[in-house]
């Protein structure tokens, strides 16, 4: 029933949206928005206690697969309710407080962890946070420059990640703190300069460049403990590379219906392209490469719920479901041949789209480390 709901809920709510506006480069609208709060999307993870659907991961990629089936920024949307870093560690009044906002949707944040010279070597950072005591009271004063934080002016707030203390020779990693930043939506936080990165897809929403120079927050502003960032950071990957899976296993959906839809509406040498072996092979490819993907993500999806340890897996689902989407991507807008490679048809989007899911959230190549570093040690 969720599946099903959430995929009449894309047909009918995101998808127009999508086609529309992702050729204008626009953003989600928050009408939209609002209609995926009343459906719960925002509090799936959510305990029903404060107010979310109490679910797990599982319903989470259901859903998330038939959002991205439409458009990819739509399912990574829910992400900044339902697994953004940093949540775990509010107070318990601070989670009676916000917690049932996230829940309707009207607390999402973003989260500033790279920047121009740390990307997947996330000990690199070198945005900095400094104790200070002045006549403006107890504080830290943040400085530096952070990269590729989508969602920086649509959020409600910022977790930054800075580095609070000097990293040992060997644990880098250490010393990394994180900073919550409340912000009126639709804005950068006063005092932080930023500009939006231009991108090839992902559209829907801006991603942005940010600097922090001198900037104050008070002192109830750390999340968790000081010098524990890098641990906040990390936490929830296994859940994040599901979703990413998820995400990308909807894209390479969404080329293969596509692709169907054409080859049987397109004629070429008096019958539709359909009935040709060579397009019929390829659907049946891309058909099996998506059913393999999703079952290896549905498998993670109940080893979390069960909580079961599963990094290697989650690592494994998360490089095998965006490589796959990749080539069926691909494959989709082969088969639309010179109209693929217009903005008239989705083709084109997925494709796009599909590209970045290798990238975030530790790319192909640190996913390949993670693995071999499990199978032969370090």
């Amino acid at each position: 029933m969720i599946q099903e709901q959430a995929r009449e809920f894309t047909m009918r709510e995101v998808l127009p949206v999508a086609n529309k506006l992702d050729p204008e480069k626009g953003d989600i609208p928050m009408s939209l928005r609002e209609k995926m709060a009343e459906m719960g999307y925002f509090g799936i993870l959510i305990d029903e206690e404060y107010g979310g659907l109490g679910l797990g991961v599982f319903e989470y990629c259901l859903v998330t697969e038939e959002l991205a089936r439409g458009w990819m920024s739509v399912a990574s949307l829910i992400a900044r309710a339902n697994n953004l870093p940093g949540m775990e560690k509010l107070s318990k009044e601070q989670k009676k407080e916000l917690m049932p906002r996230v829940a309707r949707g009207e607390w999402l944040g973003a989260f500033a962890l790279s920047e121009p010279n740390a990307g997947s070597d996330v000990a690199n950072i070198s945005c900095r946070a400094r104790r200070v005591s002045d006549g403006d009271g107890d504080g830290w004063v943040i400085h530096g420059n952070k990269y590729w934080c989508t969602f920086a002016d649509g959020a409600d707030y910022l977790v930054v990640i800075a580095r609070t203390s000097p990293p040992q020779p060997d644990k880098k990693h250490k010393g990394l703190s994180a900073f919550m930043i409340p912000k009126n939506r639709g804005e950068l936080p006063a005092g932080v300069q930023g500009a939006p990165i231009p991108k090839i897809g992902y559209f829907g929403w801006k991603t942005w460049e940010l600097s922090f120079d001198e900037f104050r927050v008070p002192t109830d502003a750390l999340l968790g403990e000081e010098g524990e960032g890098f641990y906040l950071a990390t936490q929830g990957l296994e859940k994040a590379r599901a979703h990413t899976a998820a995400r990308a296993i909807g894209l390479a959906r969404g080329a293969l219906e596509d692709a169907m839809a054409y080859a049987n509406e397109r004629e070429q040498f008096g019958s539709p392209i359909g009935q040709f072996q060579a397009i019929r092979f390829k659907l049946a490819q891309m058909a099996t490469e998506i059913e393999a993907a999703r079952q290896l993500n549905y498998h993670v999806c109940t080893q979390i719920d069960n909580g079961g340890r599963c990094d290697l897996e989650a690592s494994m689902a998360k490089l095998f479901a965006t490589e796959m989407a990749e080539r069926v991507t691909t494959e989709g807008l082969q088969i639309h041949g010179g109209a693929g490679y217009t903005t008239l048809h989705a083709a084109e989007r997925y494709w796009r789209d599909a590209r970045l899911t290798k990238i975030f959230e530790g790319t192909s190549e640190i996913q390949l480390r993670i693995i071999s570093d499990r199978l032969l040690g370090k």
